[in-house]
């Protein structure tokens, strides 16, 4: 059975690495080796399908393999991709979230909030992540769905 607090420690995890990647980034450090880490250790490429719709993919909406989730994070085989964890961000927070606990999978609904460095206004963009264990009970990523609030010109 998987926890809450496992779902929150997963998504810590998460912010920690992709603010990690810009801070290599940026000291010109092995950004590329703690990117493909990263996507090893947390999303569930090498077990199950994953199905990843990046907050920034519009070309290429979806991402289903390694390579190019990998792409989206620090650039590469998708054309379009800048690098979205090399921005760099200073901050991130998970707030606002709602879960589904399954017994072999838990989904969690709510909205993110980036603070890119140097910035002081947060960005909220949101997400639904789906979860599952792999043999060794580390949780892994199979479902990561993140977008952009809708704004409605037609509404005061």
């Amino acid at each position: 059975m998987i926890s809450e607090q496992e779902v929150l420690e997963a998504q810590k995890e998460w912010a920690y690495h992709i603010i990690n990647i810009g801070k290599l980034y940026l000291k010109k450090g092995n950004y590329k080796a703690e990117a493909k880490n990263f996507v090893s250790n947390l999303y569930a490429y090498e077990i199950s399908n994953v199905l990843f719709k990046p907050t920034l993919g519009s070309k290429k909406q979806f991402r289903y393999d390694f390579e190019d989730a990998l792409s989206y994070f620090i650039g590469g085989s998708v054309k379009e991709d800048k690098g979205f964890a090399i921005k760099p961000w200073k901050q991130i927070r998970f707030g606002q979230r709602k879960f589904i606990i399954l017994e072999q999978i838990a989904l969690v609904m709510g909205n993110y909030y980036f603070l890119e460095t140097g910035q002081k206004k947060e960005i909220k963009v949101e997400y639904t992540f789906g979860y599952i264990k792999n043999n060794s009970g580390k949780l892994l990523i199979n479902l990561h769905h993140s977008s952009l609030p809708y704004k409605n010109d037609f509404i005061n």
